[in-house]
């Protein structure tokens, strides 16, 4: 792919942002020019008018409700997401910003290394949606900044929808056995989806971003389009043999994605960050045993993932109706780690605010002195007053013959999962609903 990003990519990003690159500035544009002006909405609407807000309903009596805008680099991004189940009389605040951070692709002979939102037009190679990618939602019309095409700056180009995922729940009455009278409580899920297609070169990046009705978010990115006709090189010895016999050899390299999280849980940026960790001990002849410690993050952190490890982060501002702080585990998928970059070498990185701070790699803004480009140079010691959660997956791509033509899509990702902010889950049916806490009848 090398050769095609540089006639493909690069040429069109240096004539169309020119000095905004060189001046580190993010143009911002959330929809076509000339849209409405904000329509009267109810209190538990998300703060934005109707062109720039989602909000959707989903099985089960949950509302996932936020806004949205387009950056010149980052590209989507979701703001002031909230989540609404049945029986909460009013939304759930859970992310003031959601966003791409970088998607680093370096290669394995050392040949090319890209950062593909802030150096290769990520943003501006937005794709129009057909309809049929969008079944039965919505696709909105993004007003693209530094558009390569400034006589056509407006793509349909984000997909609001939602998709069948399977059971939500299943639990039977009746025991093992079954028989009369045995009740069985189920529920066919489905998710908001909302997503948008972005070309870099040969690739095309799919932005998934889902939503459960028991409070889950999915974040992933899928990478598809084609291989680069142009990047084979038999005498490499590192790529992986396409097409008829051993004669050529398509180039291996990784996707590193990073995503920027900025929790305003509970409506306050003052969130706290806490890791566990679980230790098990084995004694000849016993049941081993389990003990897990958690441990406050108070300064900013380089995490890495263990067997054993997670992280969550803590509300400071609100609790659910048991009392119970609420808080979103951090759940990664798998990834690949990839060592050949300080920045790449950690899973989760927990840092303080600051606005500067945007991209995990090549950030353009300039920081002051000694600030450092990356997100590893950003954790130096500083309390965690109001943390930044950014988040590393990694995928070593060796292609196969399966890749072409076209390539099937790739996944990565990871989930934020409520811990504790509903008192039940929050699809709990009515017959249920009483079935908190220690049920057992006594004896």
């Amino acid at each position: 792919m090398p050769e095609s990003r540089l006639r493909r990519a690069r040429a069109r990003v240096a004539a169309a942002i020119g000095a905004s690159a060189l001046l580190g500035t993010v143009a911002v544009a959330a929809g076509p020019v000339g849209t409405a002006q904000a329509a009267p909405q109810s209190p538990a609407a998300a703060d934005c008018s109707t062109p720039y807000r989602i909000e959707q309903k989903l099985d089960g009596g949950t509302t996932w409700r936020m806004c949205w805008h387009y950056e010149s680099k980052a590209g989507l991004v979701l703001d002031k997401v909230s989540y609404q189940p049945k029986g909460e009389s009013a939304p759930i605040k859970v992310l003031t910003s959601a966003k791409l951070g970088q998607i680093h692709v370096p290669y394995d002979d050392g040949s090319n290394e890209y950062d593909d939102l802030t150096g290769q037009g990520f943003a501006q190679g937005l794709q129009q949606l057909d309809p049929a990618e969008c079944p039965g939602g919505t696709i909105k019309t993004v007003r693209v900044p530094d558009a390569w095409d400034p006589e056509h700056p407006n793509v349909k180009g984000l997909c609001a929808t939602t998709r069948a995922r399977g059971h939500a729940y299943r639990m039977g009455t009746g025991g093992f056995g079954g028989g009369e009278g045995n009740k069985v409580y189920q529920l066919q899920g489905k998710d908001l989806l909302v997503y948008t297609v972005n070309q870099v070169g040969w690739y095309e990046y799919i932005t998934e971003w889902r939503f459960a009705g028991d409070g889950t978010m999915t974040m992933q990115v899928g990478a598809t389009g084609t291989m680069s006709p142009m990047d084979y090189d038999a005498g490499d010895g590192r790529g992986w043999p396409i097409g008829k016999g051993a004669k050529d050899y398509a180039t291996s390299h990784a996707h590193n994605v990073f995503w920027r999280l900025n929790f305003g849980l509970d409506g306050s940026s003052k969130s706290k960050v806490e890791q566990y960790d679980s230790k098990t001990t084995a004694t000849s002849g016993r049941i081993p045993k389990t003990k897990t410690t958690r441990t406050k993050v108070t300064k900013e952190l380089a995490g890495d993932a263990a067997p054993a490890r997670w992280w969550r982060v803590v509300s400071s501002a609100g609790k659910n109706k048991d009392g119970h702080p609420r808080s979103y585990e951090i759940v990664p998928g798998h990834t690949t780690k990839y060592q050949g970059r300080s920045f790449t070498k950690h899973d989760v990185y927990f840092t303080e605010y600051n606005k500067c701070e945007q991209f995990a790699s090549n950030n353009l803004r300039n920081c002051g002195a000694g600030a450092g480009k990356s997100v590893d140079k950003w954790v130096n010691g500083q309390t965690l007053k109001h943390p930044i959660v950014w988040v590393n997956i990694g995928f070593h791509h060796i292609a196969r013959d399966e890749d072409q033509e076209p390539m099937p899509l790739h996944w990565q990702g990871f989930q934020l999962s409520p811990r504790d902010v509903t008192a039940m889950n929050p699809l709990t049916p009515p017959a249920l609903s009483g079935h908190n806490g220690h049920t057992e009848e006594e004896r």
